[in-house]
């Protein structure tokens, strides 16, 4: 019994040291997009930077931008910094970095939800009622989550296309720049 408990302890020891800038991942991903640029090297701070004076340009009302970590892999991996973009319940997750000879750019678009929400969802029956009456999905905050993306993935594009063309390396193809969509409107 005493050998579980100190295993047990040494473990959230561990996660709670290994947590710092930890972030939790948005509840449901609605969109993503990714490409690797070959033959680029650029870093990931300078990416990073260049895209939050894109973003702080476009005046996109109640953003806010932040530096999370995401484990690569289990609790005790490598973290991985990415930008953070933060509108209301909608969170873009932006990983920028080398990999091989090349340099990848990905996004990922999902809605995070309060611990309130996700309580009582929980609860049985009143739960999904609760969560339709005072939380709807609106034509609005559809709209108004779709101009986000919008807005954020033409800010990455315009950087990587700043870089690109700075750099000499080949443009991205129209079908290259397009983001894989998620069902938008199942929670």
């Amino acid at each position: 019994m005493g050998v579980i408990l100190f295993i047990l302890f040494a473990v959230v020891i561990i996660y709670l040291l290994t947590r710092s800038n930890q972030a939790k991942p948005p509840a449901a991903i609605f969109s993503h997009w990714y490409h690797l640029i070959e033959n680029l090297q650029l870093s990931s701070q300078e990416f990073y930077q260049s895209l939050g004076q894109a973003l702080t340009t476009r005046n996109i009302p109640g953003i806010k931008l932040d530096r999370v970590d995401h484990h690569e892999g289990g609790v005790l991996s490598a973290k991985r910094e990415y930008l953070r973009v933060n509108r209301k319940e909608h969170t873009f997750d932006v990983c920028a970095a080398p990999f091989g000879n090349g340099f990848f750019i990905s996004w990922w678009l999902g809605e995070t939800t309060s611990d309130f929400w996700n309580f009582i969802i929980k609860i049985p029956l009143v739960g999904p009622a609760l969560l339709r009456t005072f939380r709807p999905e609106t034509y609005y905050r559809l709209d108004t989550a779709l101009m986000f993306q919008e807005s954020t993935h033409a800010a990455v594009l315009e950087v990587l296309d700043s870089i690109t063309q700075t750099k000499g390396v080949r443009a991205l193809t129209e079908l290259e720049r397009k983001p894989i969509m998620n069902d938008l409107f199942k929670r």
